[in-house]
């Protein structure tokens, strides 16, 4: 491809992303409304919490470290809790960089990594062929932002807003996620299967007495990694079916 078409190519990916980001940003300054409320009650100021979402794009680890601070913890604690309550993105890393192409430049790998939350590795890993990091961009461009000022209006006016309205808006990101995975669900009746089976595992996990007690972020990297592994190795993916979704 000459280096004309591929700057045509790349900004249409970008373009592309920014569309599909902005209602995953819509539903993300929904959110984080109430995560702004959390981080007012720990003490922080609204540029504080803006920073803090700019630099960890994720609502558990954010919760995690915010209620930590509001405890006086230290700072080798409340980095423990986020790495921990944050792992399972390193799995998604791990499954784009398979969609990664042989040529794509190195570079591109951590800057993705930054923001790789479960929408935008959602929109992303769900695209036909090669990931593609343009796309992931622009995606990220209008997701990420919104999310941080979302934080920074929670932190300023998250008490004054009534609960159950934080609650109806957050719905959305919820809805969001669902459309995601019921377009393929719909089309292979092993992946709905597993869906189901991914939802009654995350539920019983939560009211098991020993296994409750765990961090909600392992428990996600376990049940992913136990629910993944046995659909790859009972149902393993066709040489034909890897090449048809890469294009």
């Amino acid at each position: 491809m000459s280096p004309l078409n591929l700057i045509k190519t790349n900004k249409a990916a970008i373009r592309q992303g920014l569309k599909d980001g902005l209602p995953i940003g819509f539903g993300y300054f929904a959110v984080a409304f109430s995560l702004g409320v959390t981080a007012k009650n720990a003490g922080l100021s609204a540029f504080q919490g803006f920073l803090a979402s700019v630099l960890c794009s994720a609502s558990a680890g954010e919760y995690v470290a915010f209620t930590l601070i509001a405890a006086n913890a230290s700072y080798i604690e409340v980095a423990l809790a986020t790495f921990v309550a944050n792992a399972r993105y390193m799995l998604m890393s791990c499954a784009l960089s398979q969609k990664a192409s042989p040529d794509m430049p190195y570079i591109h790998r951590p800057l993705s990594a930054i923001y790789i939350t479960d929408e935008l590795f959602g929109i992303s890993i769900a695209r036909k062929g090669f990931f593609d990091p343009f796309y992931h961009y622009g995606a990220s461009l209008t997701a990420v932002p919104l999310w941080a000022i979302g934080t920074a209006l929670g932190v300023i006016a998250g008490n004054i807003l009534p609960l159950s309205v934080v609650s109806a808006l957050s719905v959305a990101l919820y809805g969001m996620f669902m459309a995601v995975f019921i377009p393929p669900a719909k089309k292979d009746k092993i992946i709905a299967c597993l869906v189901v089976i991914s939802f009654a595992l995350s539920y019983i996990a939560s009211i098991l007495p020993v296994i409750s007690e765990i961090a909600e972020g392992t428990r996600t990297i376990i049940l992913t990694v136990i629910i993944a592994g046995a659909a790859a190795l009972l149902f393993p993916r066709k040489e034909e079916e890897e090449e048809e979704s890469n294009g």
